[in-house]
């Protein structure tokens, strides 16, 4: 498949330049969703527990990688969201059922993440 005219396919350093720059506009947009914002403020509130109950450095990557998991979730839920107003803007089943679906994979991730804070929290206060 050949490119656009005027179009020109990155390269070497410069694609990964490129791509960081395409990664910092998507933390930007996120930014803009107030889901997100209170995912990065229930992140830091565990690890503020975690320090609090003594979790362990395991704990804490676990934690870790739960949120990147969930901010990965609630960026493609994001993308569903913005596809789906620009293809059907009128409210109809393809559009509710779409973004339901992006909502209740987020949910689900949201759940882990608690679930565990929620272990790891009472199994170190309660010496389990």
């Amino acid at each position: 498949m050949s490119q656009p005219e005027g179009l020109k396919k990155l390269k070497g350093i410069s694609h990964f330049f490129a791509a960081v720059s395409y990664s910092i506009a998507g933390v930007r947009r996120l930014w803009e969703e107030a889901a997100f914002r209170h995912e990065i403020g229930a992140f830091l509130t565990i690890m503020v527990v975690f320090f609090a109950v003594g979790a362990t450095l395991i704990h804490f990557g676990i934690m870790f990688l739960l949120f990147l998991l969930i901010i990965a979730f609630e960026a493609v839920n994001t993308a569903i969201e913005e596809i789906v107003d620009r293809v059907s803007p009128e409210i109809s089943v393809f559009a509710k059922n779409a973004k339901d679906l992006g909502s209740f994979a987020c949910s689900c991730l949201i759940a882990a993440n608690g679930g565990f804070a929620a272990f790891v929290v009472i199994t170190r206060l309660f010496d389990l």
